[in-house]
């Protein structure tokens, strides 16, 4: 088994992610980083030889309807619904945060 993570490796990792951690943070953070590699080191090994590459566990079938064609709203009616409507069309300020 590879050496555990320590808590300079951590501190690295956290550098490189440009994310300031606390000295406790670095404590739980090296252990927790420390468990998942272990985990990932465990899988790796894992005899695959003759298992087929999959995307799901599961098989996947389409379960959507068929498309219908409906008849759409009015215009009138969907407009009348809107804060603000100008020429047929939805009026919107024209940056974020500018009034109507």
């Amino acid at each position: 088994m590879a050496e555990r993570l320590t808590r300079e490796d951590a501190a690295y990792v956290a550098r490189l992610a440009r994310i300031q951690l606390s000295e406790e943070e670095l404590e739980r953070y090296a252990e927790q980083l420390a468990d998942v590699l272990e985990h990932a080191a465990a899988v790796a090994a894992l005899d695959t030889e003759g298992v087929h590459p999959t995307s799901h566990p599961l098989p996947l079938r389409n379960v959507l309807r068929r498309d219908e064609v409906w008849p759409c709203l009015d215009r009138a009616v969907v407009l009348a619904e809107a804060p603000a409507a100008e020429d047929g069309r939805f009026r919107v300020p024209r940056i974020l945060g500018e009034p109507l």
